[in-house]
């Protein structure tokens, strides 16, 4: 039985651990050729080999996405590789936290917009015009509740917010070209970076716990199956959707019932 992704190829982000390389395994196992990106040479090579070894197709791409040059090189060796590119999950991103916006640096500000923002929009100015060669094709923007709600972290709200506007103007002009924009929000999710921060403060873990209705946090898989389903031909008539994955945390706190 053909997989939900058969024959496709899908690049995505930030793809050496949490969301990304869950998302990258899920891919693959649904028939995708998964193109991996990352910084972390080893977290690529791992990523990579483990689904080689489950029976799939993956290629390692290092690559620093806020580099135009590096970005244009991934999709250049991409497109002699595989023939071009029908899915991109931009998921990559850097984040300082507990920083206010008054005392944050003006240089992790910058490297926060580089890797969120600017790293999205220059993987999507070489993936459109190969989608477009392609017939079209799906990008799928992986942001966050910050962007819809104010919890702080100033530099990672503010780039996440932007996405979602990017996301959205690029289902709105490309959607002649059939190429469809969607963005997750996902609300907390147990990352292996996330838990690391989270193990240094159990207290504060478990009152973030209470904050979900449903009582717990996400986790990367939560995440990859909505990227699954935005990116497969299920999905063939949602665009420019925003789609928020977070557990209830945005509908509200639960009453106390007795």
């Amino acid at each position: 039985m053909a997989g939900r992704l058969q024959d496709k190829i899908a690049l995505i982000t930030g793809a050496g651990g949490g969301i990304g390389s869950e998302t990258a395994r899920l891919f693959a196992r649904e028939g995708a050729t998964v193109i991996v990106n990352d910084l972390d040479k080893d977290a690529t090579h791992a990523v990579v080999e483990t689904i080689r070894r489950g029976g799939g197709t993956a290629m390692e791409a290092m690559a620093d996405i806020s580099d135009s040059a590096a970005v244009r090189a991934m999709f250049g060796k991409a497109v002699r590789k595989h023939g071009g590119i029908d899915i991109l999950v931009n998921n990559a991103f850097a984040n300082f936290r507990d920083v206010t916006l008054v005392d944050l640096a003006e240089a992790d500000w910058d490297r926060t917009l580089d890797v969120c923002l600017k790293g999205p929009f220059l993987c999507c100015q070489q993936a459109l015009p190969i989608m477009r060669e392609r017939g079209g094709g799906s990008i799928v923007w992986v942001s966050s509740v910050n962007a819809l709600f104010g919890f702080g972290e100033t530099a990672y709200t503010a780039a996440k917010g932007g996405l979602i506007s990017l996301a959205r103007l690029v289902a709105a002009e490309y959607g002649v070209w059939k190429v469809r924009s969607n963005v997750i929000c996902p609300g907390t999710i147990a990352t292996e970076t996330g838990m690391r921060y989270w193990r240094q403060f159990p207290a504060g873990f478990a009152k973030l716990k209470e904050m979900y209705p449903m009582g717990h946090i996400g986790t990367p898989v939560d995440v990859a199956y909505s990227a699954l389903y935005l990116a497969s031909a299920e999905s063939a008539f949602v665009t420019g959707a925003v789609h928020v994955l977070d557990g209830g945390l945005l509908a509200g706190r639960q009453l106390e019932l007795s």
